[in-house]
């Protein structure tokens, strides 16, 4: 655990850059193609479906919000992970957690975990679909389920769980020439990831890991 929490996966260089692939066509961002690719999907195969192990434990079963909100300029909304937390600390990640016995269904646990963590109201939420389920080093197994979000929400996030909330735009997640691969040797063992670092006025946002993987298969889905 201690290695986990000391690893800075922003310090990895970077091995290749994905400019050579074409983004999705800005038309299949809006909102009523998002919902109308959901509802008919087509024939796909997910790119990233598993990461290596680094936990030698038994797999537990999670679930992600994907928000999409619905602005001028459809966004990603993201949450920072408090440094304090067991997993994942100090990450920026989709709201969402472990499943609860007492959860219907993947899309139960995504809306209770995001309205727990940032405040999110389900009257907000429109949810479309989910996308094949990705699992994690640390042994979770996550249903990513997608929604479209209207803008006028407030959010309340939990101090115990989130630092910090944003957004970022979904073209500019979606154009692979922001998207990074990254190989480190790992006690032995290679190890490979995605990053889409984002400048956000004064931070910048690193996303990778789980994130990424999760945010380049919803490219693959769209850009088919």
């Amino acid at each position: 655990m201690t290695a986990l929490k000391a690893f800075d996966p922003s310090r990895v260089p970077v091995h290749a850059i994905d400019s050579h692939l074409p983004a999705v066509d800005p038309a299949m961002l809006e909102p009523h193609a998002l919902a109308a690719r959901f509802a008919n999907p087509p024939e796909w195969t997910p790119e990233v479906i598993a990461e290596a192990r680094f936990f030698n434990r038994p797999a537990s079963c999670a679930a992600v919000l994907v928000p999409l909100v619905l602005r001028d300029r459809v966004s990603v909304l993201l949450t920072l992970r408090s440094a304090q937390l067991s997993s994942h600390s100090g990450q920026v990640a989709f709201p969402g957690g472990k499943v609860d016995p007492q959860d219907a269904d993947a899309t139960h646990t995504a809306l209770r975990e995001a309205h727990e963590e940032i405040g999110l109201e389900d009257r907000f939420v429109r949810v479309i679909g989910s996308l094949p389920t990705y699992t994690t080093g640390s042994a979770f197994i996550v249903t990513p389920v997608v929604a479209l979000v209207q803008p006028d929400f407030a959010l309340r996030p939990n101090p115990a769980e989130v630092t910090d909330v944003f957004e970022v735009p979904l073209d500019y997640l979606m154009d692979p020439a922001h998207h990074r691969h990254h190989i480190v040797d790992w006690d032995g063992e290679e190890r490979r990831w995605l990053s889409m670092p984002y400048q956000d006025g004064a931070s910048q946002r690193y996303i990778w890991g789980a994130t990424a993987g999760m945010l380049r298969n919803l490219y693959r889905f769209l850009r088919l």
